[in-house]
């Protein structure tokens, strides 16, 4: 039945859709003035939600779950939401941390969403300029995925009050990024039918900017492949002529695809990780697993680096005389994103400003930017000192990149007119997917900047329901600029199901230690507090 509910939400969706589209067609309108007031009115109230804000943020970075295994993180946010009246379906895509919330009813439909997953080995404790991790080895919010949801929803919980108390027609979508880190789960959201007839998706990500801009941002996109190797064991010493070596194939791939980069576009990433590479060293390893990510700009291009990928495991498998496998764990698009939603959003963040950072703010930023050595200026020129206080002028797509990082953000982008806010939460220089990149996100810092993006959110969210013609002009866009030339091909088959066997083990082992630091704000006014931590600290005494 699982595998029907998007198709039934699709059917629902859809009449829901024509029969509020006729009956408020020619009475629901809103004039300049009418809009003006939702506006102002909303802003007060997501101001109103600082406090929740602030626990939510706290809450979720106390859990730190790895990805497909953001069991109380997941559990915390449907009861949320669940309280506030929306509708769960839980486990979607057949992933048991992943689910869909939805509120309202008739179009627009407006999506909502952002990641929850963390970092391995990342725990840090808040607000401390130095690394102390809260559980040493422990995984972490190094990359500030806690801060996103508290966004999303508390500028949902305040659209959703007008909307009741004006009768605004209109649906509600909230949804999380389950192990964004693997790339784990959007392309299946797209693949089982989630985001069918959602009019625009809003996504909200951790910066340390204000912004939100269109176009091809520079990412690449990437697969994420596990090349499994089956050999066969003998005594290492005694007659290893008897064996057939799994770690050998491993290392001979390796050696292969780092000859390869030679001959590669200079835009490409590719990294990878031995997962099993044998037992002990006196028996000659059964079983091998290597773990890829092959990034570039394109979907050819990358789609040529997966298939070199997989002749190198075939010749390692020849040279070796033994048996390979491989398993697509994650993947993702290059990013591309909606002109007319990021001139939308842009007004409303404008209208917000960045926030006003303490003193206190800006001596942790400065002691982190120290300890983490960051560069004096960042890609775009600007001085790294301290945080940042201005918002920068909207930007289109790159004339060109030399690639980077991926998010499966990107697969939803190119089948729903989508927008990425970047709010600022974090401190500017970091390294990204490190434990310094925690240190803030449990503070003022990350308290205030979740704010201003929730403000931003509402507001836009605003426009979305009340402003036909933006959403107009965003599938114009995309139907006529994005995706004129270039069609979304997805690189997941009908058959691959989402490895949610992923850091299962690391999590079993580390969560009975971190529940003891989960946060109570029943009992402390902060994650700062419960932790005994003075703001800031930092020099370790």
């Amino acid at each position: 039945m699982r595998k029907l509910a998007p198709f039934y939400r699709w059917v629902c969706l859809s009449a829901c859709t024509v029969f509020t589209t006729a009956l408020y067609a020619q009475t629901k309108t809103y004039d300049s003035a009418t809009i003006a007031s939702l506006k102002k009115e909303v802003f007060s109230l997501v101001a109103t939600k600082e406090k929740p804000i602030q626990e939510m943020i706290d809450m979720i970075f106390s859990f730190g779950e790895l990805g497909f295994q953001e069991v109380e993180t997941s559990r915390y946010l449907t009861e949320v939401l669940s309280k506030n009246g929306f509708a769960i379906e839980k486990g979607i895509s057949r992933i048991p941390t992943a689910w869909f919330a939805t509120w309202g009813s008739g179009s627009p439909v407006i999506a909502l969403g952002s990641d929850i997953d963390c970092i391995p080995k990342a725990s840090q404790k808040p607000g401390v300029a130095f690394k102390d991790p809260i559980v040493e080895g422990a995984p972490g919010h190094g990359e500030g995925h806690n801060s996103g949801q508290s966004v999303i929803i508390f500028a949902a919980l305040a659209v959703k009050e007008l909307m009741q108390k004006y009768h605004m027609p209109g649906t509600i979508i909230i949804w999380p990024g389950v192990a964004e880190e693997l790339l784990g789960s959007k392309a299946w959201y797209i693949r089982d039918g989630y985001f069918k007839n959602i009019d625009a998706c809003i996504f909200t990500h951790v910066s340390s900017e204000f912004a939100a801009n269109y176009g091809d941002n520079g990412f690449n996109g990437l697969v994420s492949v596990k090349f499994s190797f089956e050999g066969d064991a003998a005594h290492a010493a005694g007659a290893p002529w008897r064996g057939k070596s799994a770690l050998d194939a491993v290392e001979l791939m390796d050696v292969g695809w780092n000859f390869k980069r030679e001959h590669l576009k200079p835009t490409q990433r590719s990294h990878y990780v031995i997962t099993d590479g044998g037992d002990q060293p006196n028996v000659v390893p059964s079983k091998a697993c290597v773990w890829y990510y092959f990034r570039e700009r394109n979907y050819e291009d990358i789609k040529s680096m997966y298939d070199a990928g997989i002749h190198m495991a075939q010749g390692a498998a020849l040279m070796t005389d033994t048996k390979m496998s491989y398993q697509l764990l994650g993947t993702a698009w290059p990013g591309h994103f909606n002109k007319a939603l990021a001139e939308a959003f842009y007004a409303n963040i404008k209208t917000v400003g960045m926030p006003q950072w303490s003193a206190e703010d800006n001596q942790l930023a400065v002691g982190v930017q120290k300890l983490l050595d960051a560069p004096k200026k960042d890609f775009y020129g600007r001085d790294i000192n301290g945080l940042r206080t201005t918002i920068d002028s909207i930007r289109g797509s790159v004339p060109f990149s030399w690639g980077g990082g991926s998010d499966d953000i990107a697969d939803i982008s190119w089948n729903v007119p989508t927008v990425v806010l970047g709010y600022p939460a974090n401190i500017p220089g970091t390294k990204g997917h490190h434990w310094g990149d925690a240190i803030a996100m449990a503070t003022p810092i990350a308290h205030k900047g979740s704010l201003a993006g929730a403000k931003a959110t509402a507001l836009t969210l605003i426009d979305l329901f009340t402003k036909p013609q933006v959403l107009a002009d965003a599938k114009n866009y995309f139907k006529n600029v994005q995706t004129k030339d270039v069609h979304y091909i997805p690189f997941l088959s009908a058959g691959d199901p989402p490895p949610t066997y992923l850091n299962k083990e690391t999590m079993d082992k580390y969560r009975p230690q971190m529940q003891k630091f989960y946060y109570n704000p029943a009992k402390y006014k902060t994650y700062l507090e419960q932790l005994g931590i003075t703001y800031p600290t930092l020099v370790k005494k």
